[in-house]
């Protein structure tokens, strides 16, 4: 959903006090893989479709670039941040807000498929994704920001960003796989399957419920979340830090 899971897993990892070791980096984006493997299950027939997997290349090749130039910043300085995190959830809960707003006036209308994406905004969508390194911006959100900016239908869009998804996650989870350290993988393996699993089996019941909501409802629900959350955060800073 456009709350952002990764700064979600770091925020609970740090009510439950867990360890913040590099393994649990990994496991908080490793397991976003099985969300993935999720969204192929459902949609394989459709990922298959050979105009969107070169709709998907451009689009995956910003996100790519950025991951791999900021790696150390993402998990070194970004995901150590609980002030960004609470910033970024207002900061695109407020843009949910105006988006949703200019819609409501007719300023903005949304009647494009994703049949109709073009390159270039296919190479866009995949700038805003890129955003999401930030913890707390979230990944789903930012191209829905993207694609309604464009005049692209909600669901339309975060079922790209369902697809969009398989490829970011898998290469960041294979990625953060080489950069940790074997011993510490090895000898989590239970709690990673378990990890896993557990978003394999809420992402199966997630991926069609929003889809769903998004064609009949707004953003708006998910705003005020992120707003609420940001500001919780806010207080945890300034009185229990």
């Amino acid at each position: 959903m456009p709350v952002s899971s990764t700064a979600h897993l770091i925020i609970f990892a740090q009510v439950l006090k867990l360890p913040g070791s590099d393994y649990w980096k990994f496991f908080e984006v490793f397991i976003q893989s099985g969300a993935i493997l999720a969204v192929i299950t459902v949609y394989w027939r459709k990922i298959l479709n050979r105009e969107l997997l070169i709709k998907l290349a451009f689009s995956f090749l910003p996100t790519a670039i950025f991951g791999f130039v900021l790696y150390k910043i993402i998990k070194g300085v970004f995901f150590e941040s609980n002030l960004l995190i609470a910033i970024s959830l207002i900061s695109f809960g407020l843009l949910f807000l105006f988006l949703e707003a200019r819609i409501r006036n007719k300023q903005l209308v949304l009647e494009k498929e994703i049949q109709d994406l073009k390159p270039w905004q296919a190479v866009i969508l995949g700038l805003c994704q890129a955003l999401a390194i930030v913890p707390g911006v979230s990944r789903a959100g930012a191209v829905l920001v993207g694609g309604l900016l464009m005049g692209y239908k909600r669901s339309e869009v975060a079922l790209y960003s369902f697809f969009l998804a398989v490829p970011t996650i898998l290469a960041a989870s294979g990625y953060d796989l080489l950069k940790t350290n074997p011993e510490a993988v090895l000898t989590n393996i239970p709690l990673t399957i378990t990890g896993f699993v557990s978003a394999y089996l809420s992402a199966l019941v997630v991926i069609k419920w929003l889809i769903g909501y998004l064609q009949k409802k707004d953003l708006e629900l998910f705003a005020y979340y992120r707003i609420a959350l940001g500001l919780l955060i806010f207080i945890q800073i300034l009185f229990y830090a």
